[in-house]
């Protein structure tokens, strides 16, 4: 911990606090001036699609970039990205496996422990929990480039672990999984944020992902932060219910507050109408006019 003291944050002690969060590339704006918080303990998700500035985000927040304008802070502290507190403090997992192939799995762990100038037999010890931890205890020696696509993420995610921090950031962890590999990715990052006592921040444009797993979710698009909540307000923001009435080649929406409103427009209907429970999909479109592409 690196600050005593941190602001409440929706009940909780403050982990993360933004403000102003800026950076463009050339005549680019990549992320327009956001602000969020973040709270201790949170499974918090960062949805939107391609290239709404997700990744550009957890960049910065991980000092891979550096903002044009803005601040961070972790536990009410300034975030200086030199700090070794700092680095301590937060475990990064990227887009896409970087791995070294040819080195087992204990091995690609070995060499993070030593840039974090852990070694001996305290080192040893955290290889083998973190293995055990991600159910690769039998795939020790076998080389990384060997591995499925669901065992590299879990590894990757092993490495970021191996220092015990108390923020992990994850960026897309999903991607190229099959769905049945999804599916147990997520009751791994679930043991993570409840077994490890650990503060998860994820990016995604799956938007089945972030309402299985967030307990908050903020919805970004072109730059901008354009809502956030738990699943729960945000389907209710929108309408708890909502009817898809099918027009020739067209699928229209309409949102309302409880089942029986539904119903009774149902009823004024004389075309095929179908009744649901709202989606973070729905909320979405209903934000944006537009569906985020799987």
């Amino acid at each position: 911990m690196i600050c005593a003291e941190a602001i409440s944050c929706n009940g909780r002690p403050c982990e993360i606090e933004v403000q102003g969060l800026t950076r463009r590339f050339g005549k680019t704006l990549a992320v327009d001036s956001i602000d969020f918080r973040v709270g201790r303990g949170e499974l918090f998700a960062f949805l939107g699609p391609n290239g709404a500035g997700k990744t550009t985000t957890i960049n910065m927040l991980t000092g891979l970039l550096k903002p044009d304008a803005g601040e961070v802070r972790y536990q009410g502290e300034r975030f200086d990205p030199h700090r070794l507190a700092v680095k301590r403090l937060i475990g990064v997992v990227p887009q896409h496996n970087n791995l070294d192939r040819e080195l087992t799995a204990a091995e690609n762990l070995l060499i993070h422990g030593r840039l974090f100038g852990m070694s001996g037999k305290g080192l040893q010890q955290r290889i083998g929990s973190c293995l055990e931890f991600a159910d690769l205890t039998a795939k020790r020696d076998t080389p990384a480039g060997k591995l499925s696509g669901g065992m590299k993420r879990k590894l990757v995610i092993a490495r970021a672990l191996l220092h015990q921090p108390e923020i992990l950031f994850l960026d897309e962890p999903t991607v190229g999984l099959d769905p049945h590999s999804r599916r147990k990715m997520w009751a791994f990052l679930r043991r993570i944020n409840q077994q490890q006592q650990c503060t998860v921040f994820l990016t995604t444009h799956y938007i089945e992902e972030a309402e299985a797993l967030a307990d908050r979710v903020l919805i970004i698009d072109q730059a901008k932060i354009i809502a956030g909540g738990t699943p729960e307000q945000l389907k209710r923001s929108a309408g708890n219910y909502v009817l898809d009435i099918y027009r020739e080649d067209e699928v229209q929406n309409e949102f309302f507050a409880d089942r029986p409103a539904a119903l009774q427009r149902l009823e004024q209907l004389d075309t095929s109408v179908r009744i649901r429970e709202t989606t973070l999909e729905d909320v979405f479109l209903q934000l944006t006019g537009k569906r985020i592409a799987p």
